[in-house]
């Protein structure tokens, strides 16, 4: 008799999960009962075509429709959403209504880097966020032609516009913007903006140039090669030493306000989570950079933020890291396509805001 063994990392997690969701008693205070009926959608158009030079649009064969999930009573934004289930031999599409004010927008690590900040990639090897002067200038293309106008739209009505940014929040950033510990006034802004440009304009961004030679074992010679000369280092070797104790600041093309927040990566996960339950938060709307690395598994990531709110990752408000490539679609496309095994993703056109039901209205449409 053959037996097959799965050996692949991620399966026993996932099946792990799955369990886990399975095995909560239904009828229990604080459960309900969902009817999971799945029904084949015919001549399905592609998801995520909206903003095809970012990201690739995704076509499956088997696509059905399912229930909604999150229908909250008085509801005024609907996300619409889809995740995949090898096990449903498809791609799960799920309607949503939150209210609006219990929901938050996080942004994964916008950083101002090659921009009007003047926050630099190091010459003439330093690497920083998308790795080049080039694939920065697609990233920045992307916060100010799509992420942006996102922002500005949900801004009014959601509970929260928040950003996650490396290191904890510094004296410069601390007079810049606002932070779990506090809202800086006017002039602190302006002061603080002043010191952040000069603080930047400031550093030398002349980092080493690449080795010309390398002393290679002759027995794993190959192994040593990539060992002295790896894809990417962003040590001070090619950075300059001080770069990354920089005050990092949000790109120049969003057009953040007073009351956003602004979260920081060394501070931890229960400090972002403990600031957005006192907020009222119940569902994150998620965004940012790079979707396969820091919008996965940094502190404002997914990994951290599905355990304890309802996600929503809005697929093409991201962009995954493109190494070898001229383009990040494909990469932002498979970044997304893995991420559907264990999150609901939904796009930009699927977010929007609508009339609340009335309290007594047909809530299974």
């Amino acid at each position: 008799m053959f037996r097959h063994v799965v050996q692949c990392s991620w399966v026993a997690p996932l099946m792990l999960w799955a369990g886990a969701l399975s095995a909560a008693p239904p009828g229990e205070p604080g459960h309900r009962t969902y009817e999971n009926r799945l029904v084949p959608i015919a001549d399905a158009v592609p998801l995520l075509a909206d903003y095809a030079e970012f990201v690739e649009p995704l076509r499956e064969q088997g696509r059905f429709a399912a229930p909604a999930l999150i229908d909250d009573p008085d509801g005024d934004l609907a996300v619409r959403a889809w995740r995949f289930s090898y096990n449903a031999r498809g791609i799960i599409e799920i309607p949503n209504r939150v209210r609006a004010r219990e929901t938050a927008v996080i942004v994964v690590h916008p950083w101002g880097i090659d921009d009007a900040n003047g926050w630099k990639s190091p010459q003439p090897a330093g690497v920083a966020l998308c790795c080049t002067p080039e694939k920065n200038r697609i990233y920045q293309r992307h916060v100010r032609e799509v992420l942006n106008p996102l922002l500005e739209k949900l801004r009014p009505r959601v509970g929260l516009v928040g950003y996650s940014l490396p290191n904890r929040e510094d004296p410069i950033r601390k007079q810049v913007y606002r932070s779990v510990r506090g809202r800086p006034s006017a002039a602190e802004r302006t002061a603080g903006a002043k010191e952040l440009a000069q603080a930047l304009a400031a550093f030398d961004y002349r980092g080493n140039p690449l080795d010309e030679r390398l002393k290679l074992d002759q027995n794993l010679t190959a192994v040593s090669y990539f060992q002295q000369f790896p894809g990417i280092d962003s040590s001070a070797k090619f950075n300059h030493e001080g770069f990354w104790q920089l005050p990092i600041p949000l790109a120049s093309a969003i057009t953040a306000q007073p009351d956003d927040v602004v979260f920081y990566d060394a501070e931890g996960y229960p400090v972002m989570r403990d600031f957005l339950r006192s907020q009222g938060i119940k569902h994150v709307l998620l965004c940012g950079y790079n979707t396969d690395m820091c919008v996965c598994s940094t502190t404002a990531g997914y990994e951290n933020l599905s355990r304890d709110f309802n996600l929503f990752l809005i697929g093409d408000a991201t962009l995954a890291t493109f190494p070898a490539c001229e383009t990040p679609r494909y990469a932002t496309q498979t970044a997304l396509a893995k991420a559907s095994l264990t999150q609901l993703i939904t796009q930009i056109s699927w977010v929007e805001f609508v009339t609340p039901r009335p309290v007594n209205a047909d809530r299974s449409k």
